[in-house]
């Protein structure tokens, strides 16, 4: 099958080091989603081990449809019979693109009609009472060609399931995990964030750390189609088998708010990573540590309650603090246009991504290397 990852602007590159890491070669990105062959045990594969990625999706079929008609007789074209019954509940997702048919919601509706056409034909019978498994067909126009998919996620992979406590401003676990895989961290380094919120990157730090998939303690909507074998328990055997059950991390999180602090220690024992990290409500401007080549990965506020001076005076802070540290490295994540200016000095790293649809900087400050150890 021909399988489809997107992912949000900006994370293709980590996402595609990510299935390196899994063994799949390089991958091309198109369109913001990366494609790569696989069968049903690497749809549960990447479902559980991908850290950015959005979800995994079947590609049935692209074709050229500038018109409503093209769309119908190339959408019944497809093989929907080997995938959906007579009894799945699809929904139907769409986006267009500087396509002729800019209308996502009469795209969806010719799509579904064509897909009951197809499956009447081929099934027997009329009547789909949509009460059973659901599948999310996925209508995508780029200029005048569809692209139809089928969704083997079910929920973004973002949902690991640990994060349940609204806080304000969340940052997605897998831009978090991009975060994390860009910079410099790994488990024989400090970590810290400084303004830590509900708590997703020192999880998502100690959850890379560990070696721990994502995905491990979730339900997939395919598991639940009949056309798909019962392949997620050995998935999850091998995910269980790689994760590191015998280091002891050494992870810091601070936060002004009380709040954040109490719901962030709380998503952390949801993930089970409570005991690698040390949460405190604290201002980072106080942060010691006697500790070198620590790493500080963070998402600090650029939201319109600070007043630009505000902003200036924090992030000038923010930059002494770390200036501070002896051989630390600093990766923050900000959608304030003058963070680098009042940070100080010129990132060495420095990179497009996308907060809740807002175009943001991520912003990179290496430190020394450690010494390699000396050879006996």
């Amino acid at each position: 099958m021909k399988l489809l990852i997107p992912c949000a602007t900006g994370l293709e590159a980590s996402v595609k080091r990510q299935l390196r890491q899994l063994g799949y070669g390089d991958c091309p990105a198109i369109n913001g989603r990366i494609s790569l062959e696989g069968d049903w045990r690497d749809v549960a594969r990447l479902n559980v081990f991908l850290r950015s990625g959005e979800r995994v999706l079947i590609e049935l079929g692209a074709f050229p449809a500038a018109t409503f008609d093209e769309l119908f007789e190339g959408v019944r074209s497809l093989p929907w019979e080997e995938f959906l019954t007579r009894h799945t509940a699809i929904r139907m997702d769409g986006k267009c693109f500087k396509s002729a048919l800019m209308a996502v919601k009469a795209t969806g509706g010719v799509a579904k009609k064509a897909i009951l056409k197809r499956l009447g034909e081929k099934l027997g019978g009329t009547v789909f009472d949509e009460r059973g498994e659901r599948a999310i067909v996925g209508v995508s126009l780029f200029g005048d060609v569809a692209q139809l998919t089928l969704d083997t996620s079910g929920e973004g992979l973002h949902k690991r399931g640990y994060r349940t406590l609204a806080y304000e401003a969340p940052l997605k676990e897998t831009t978090a995990a991009a975060m994390i895989e860009s910079s410099v961290y790994h488990k024989g380094k400090p970590f810290a964030d400084f303004f830590c919120g509900s708590g997703t990157l020192p999880i998502e730090a100690a959850l890379y750390a560990l070696g721990i998939a994502p995905g491990l303690g979730r339900d997939f909507d395919f598991t639940k189609w009949k056309c798909a074998p019962d392949v997620l328990p050995d998935v999850r055997r091998e995910a269980e088998d790689v994760r590191d059950r015998t280091t002891k991390l050494h992870l810091f999180g601070c936060d002004l708010s009380e709040k954040a602090v109490s719901i962030a220690s709380f998503h952390a024992r949801r993930a089970g990573v409570s005991e690698h990290i040390t949460f405190a409500c604290r201002d980072m401007r106080a942060f010691t540590s006697e500790e070198r080549y620590g790493v500080i990965v963070s998402n600090p506020p650029y939201g319109e309650r600070l007043k630009e001076a505000d902003l200036f005076t924090l992030y000038r802070d923010f930059g002494k603090t770390f200036r501070a540290l002896p051989d630390w490295s600093c990766y923050f994540l900000s959608g304030y246009a003058g963070a680098e200016r009042a940070f100080g000095g010129r990132a060495e790293k420095r990179r497009k991504l996308y907060n809740a649809n807002l175009a943001c900087g991520f912003y990179g400050y290496p430190g020394a290397k450690p010494p390699k150890p000396t050879e006996k």
